[in-house]
């Protein structure tokens, strides 16, 4: 049994032609090949039925492909599943996004009107303070303003007092006033 497989492994190694041709040899055609295939099949296969062997084949051929679509679905189902899975997550994290969207433009507009009142009362403090600072400069303008007016005042009726006061007027004066300090220590005594 050895020599028959030996020989079948031997003719399993044919030099590839190089061209087309007509070939001659007659173990390397067709018709041969099927002639000792069927021989071999038919010298060891006594006993095993050719329709059996062949339905045994073709039944496992085809339990190996309903394996293959079986595996197939379930693998399709699986990515299905996934792809829900991934589709769902896609609408929650999008309604997140939605509503973080939403919550910016909120807590933007939030913080312009918080910025705008701000803005307000700041302008405000500072019209107090130019109205401050101009009544404070206005008060003090009119100080400055009776000052040199009293000044000029004094400086007249100085004036005044000193152009028509002469000696004889200026000592009378001074007598009276002693006169009336004196009255008035006497009324204090």
């Amino acid at each position: 049994m050895k020599n028959v497989t030996d020989s079948f492994v031997s003719l399993g190694h044919w030099p590839s032609a190089g061209s087309f041709g007509v070939n001659t040899d007659i173990l390397a055609t067709n018709p041969i090949n099927l002639s000792v295939v069927l021989g071999v099949l038919i010298f060891f296969g006594k006993g095993v039925c050719a329709s059996c062997l062949l339905s045994d084949l073709l039944d496992n051929r085809k339990e190996r492909i309903l394996n293959t679509i079986r595996n197939s679905e379930e693998l399709r189902e699986g990515a299905i599943e996934r792809l829900e899975k991934a589709r769902a997550r896609l609408r929650k994290v999008e309604m997140e996004a939605d509503q973080f969207r939403v919550n910016g433009y909120s807590e933007i507009e939030r913080e312009k009107l918080n910025l705008i009142n701000s803005t307000y009362k700041i302008l405000e403090q500072l019209e107090n303070y130019k109205n401050e600072t101009i009544y404070f400069e206005q008060q003090r303008a009119i100080n400055q303003v009776r000052q040199r007016v009293l000044q000029q005042a004094l400086q007249g009726a100085l004036g005044t007092l000193n152009s028509s006061l002469n000696n004889e007027l200026h000592l009378r004066t001074i007598s009276a006033n002693i006169g009336l300090f004196g009255v008035m220590k006497e009324i204090t005594d």
